[in-house]
């Protein structure tokens, strides 16, 4: 049987830390600096980077080769990838900001807590970004903690005269974080040890006329039953609401 090929990713750009700040506990922000970030396309709202940190017990960031299917590290086993929101992208500095959830033990939370300057990475990028329906006349964006960032790049870049109702969803009521200022939006903090089950209710009780346009990201199961509601329970139009699976319960990737 012959394995599909896939398109094969941006190429990897060479980059070091320059400087990180800690958010909240749970939340670390980190500037990556170096000349090969220079072209590096922002992308839309909500787009991805590929992020290559170090080796497990080095400093030495090995450029892993594309397989057709997947990039491999050079033992064929898989590199350290972890995929995050790029923030800010400054051409004029060379400079990328992104931020870190810290969901406790896993590589991209280790490394975040560890890591110091000139601590080197590696980006590829720019993945896809979120389409802004500019005739739409309300947006429902719907997230738990690993879409704090994808949030924070969404409200400013909504239309102004739009209403935008987020819900986001965290397990502590200091994982929250001061999101962007939209004119005509508000934000419902969920706070609890259930995220997707606060997020599966929020949006069941959520206004989705045909004016809406609605997108989601949390964790992949509980993206599932968010998806089976709005799209086959409510009936939803596809074209109307974007839902992804961010990060999957029971994999330490994070």
């Amino acid at each position: 049987m012959t394995t599909a090929m896939r398109r094969e990713p941006p190429p990897f750009r060479r980059a070091e830390v320059a400087r990180i700040e800690r958010r909240n506990p749970f939340l670390m922000h980190v500037t990556l600096t170096g000349a090969e970030l220079v072209g590096l396309d922002p992308g839309l709202p909500a787009a991805s980077v590929r992020l290559l940190l170090p080796d497990p017990g080095t400093d030495d960031v090995v450029l892993p080769t594309w397989n057709g299917n997947e990039f491999l590290a050079a033992d064929g086993g898989r590199p350290p990838l972890r995929t995050l929101t790029p923030l800010r992208l400054d051409a004029a500095s060379d400079e990328l900001d992104v931020d870190v959830v810290l969901h406790g033990e896993g590589a991209l939370s280790d490394w975040a807590e560890t890591v110091t300057p000139g601590g080197r990475v590696a980006v590829s990028g720019t993945g896809r970004g979120y389409e802004i329906d500019a005739g739409a006349t309300r947006f429902v964006l719907v997230g738990d903690e690993s879409a704090l960032p994808a949030l924070g790049t969404l409200l400013p870049a909504l239309p102004a005269t739009a209403t935008v109702v987020v819900l986001a969803a965290v397990r502590h009521a200091e994982a929250r974080v001061d999101l962007p200022p939209h004119p005509s939006a508000t934000v419902e903090w969920l706070v609890g040890p259930e995220p997707g089950r606060a997020l599966l209710s929020a949006v069941t009780e959520a206004e989705i006329d045909d004016g809406t346009r609605l997108w989601v990201a949390a964790e992949a199961e509980d993206v599932q039953r968010i998806r089976r509601h709005v799209f086959e329970a409510r009936g939803v139009p596809r074209g109307h609401g974007t839902v992804r699976g961010y990060w999957k319960r029971g994999r330490v990737s994070s």
